[in-house]
């Protein structure tokens, strides 16, 4: 099976569990159920549950144990997308070639179907926590990774340094550490804390990595890519005095980041046992994506 066959079957997969979850969403008034799934019916890489059934698969975790885990991520994931798009925030009409859910329900309603996202992935982490330990500390991982000190913060600190007149690493680190690389870090963790810790380090060291490369990379496409492949509008981080690895390192600097940062995951992947080659061609999937 070639990379792309492996990578749609994971996300056909995934997409069964939230079709199942959608078809379920029964809440009143109709525009909030309607706003929830519209945003989560709008398309996506789903690189977040890949990534988790996907580590999973190298550790030999059963995967009706990754379903609910897995779900909450992408909630999580959608609920930030919604907020981020928010005027008050990157101030973008389109997501994933599609208006962005505040141009369909409204800025109010698309604030609460974040929110209700968001407190529906909690609901979700809180039912796994019966079931031992384990899943206690997975459900702990993914709150904190999403919360004040981690994606909250990052995003907090990319609004306060907007328009800076100057840029250092450190700063960018931090914001690209929490903003983007805390929420794909711990997909990537998830199975080995639900093992019991089993290759944590590693795997951590290696959802950074790829959280940050993930990000750079989307710096530079903000700069190279089109609205038609990326859905989403081109060329705002300059216009909006964004804090990015471009306006850091150059175009060709943030480039050659990328590339140190895509070797560097290859090389963290080879201190795990088992079939590493999906994950290896995920890397370079990241590297070399133009959507």
């Amino acid at each position: 099976m070639d990379f792309n066959e492996k990578y749609n079957l994971y996300v056909n997969e995934f997409n069964r569990t939230l079709e199942k979850f959608c078809n379920g969403i029964d809440c009143r008034p109709k525009i909030l159920a309607d706003s929830l799934k519209y945003s989560l019916n709008i398309g996506g890489k789903r690189i977040r549950p890949v990534l988790m059934l996907a580590v999973g698969d190298l550790l030999g975790l059963e995967r009706r144990k990754l379903e609910n885990f897995a779900l909450s991520i992408e909630l999580i994931h959608t609920y930030s997308l919604i907020h981020d798009d928010l005027p008050e925030m990157d101030n973008d009409d389109f997501r994933r070639g599609k208006p962005s859910n505040h141009k369909v329900f409204g800025t109010g309603n698309a604030v609460l179907a974040g929110d209700g996202l968001l407190n529906t992935a909690y609901s979700l982490l809180l039912k796994e926590c019966k079931n031992g330990i384990e899943y206690i500390s997975a459900a702990e991982y993914i709150c904190d990774s999403a919360g004040i000190c981690g994606m909250i913060a990052g995003q907090s600190a990319d609004l306060m340094h907007e328009k800076d007149s100057s840029y250092n690493e450190a700063t960018l680190d931090f914001i690209y550490e929490n903003k983007t690389g805390k929420l794909i870090t711990a997909p990537v963790v998830v199975p080995g804390i639900l093992l019991g810790g089993r290759c944590f380090s590693e795997l951590k060291a290696f959802g950074r990595d790829l959280g940050l490369l993930f990000q750079i990379t989307d710096d530079i496409l903000d700069v190279e890519g089109d609205f038609e492949t990326l859905g989403k509008s081109i060329g705002k981080d300059d216009k909006d005095g964004k804090y990015t690895s471009v306006s850091v390192y150059g175009l060709d600097g943030a480039k050659l980041r990328a590339d140190v940062l895509a070797e560097r995951c290859r090389t963290l992947l080879e201190g795990i046992e088992g079939d590493r080659d999906f994950l290896v061609r995920l890397v370079d999937y990241v590297r070399t994506r133009k959507g």
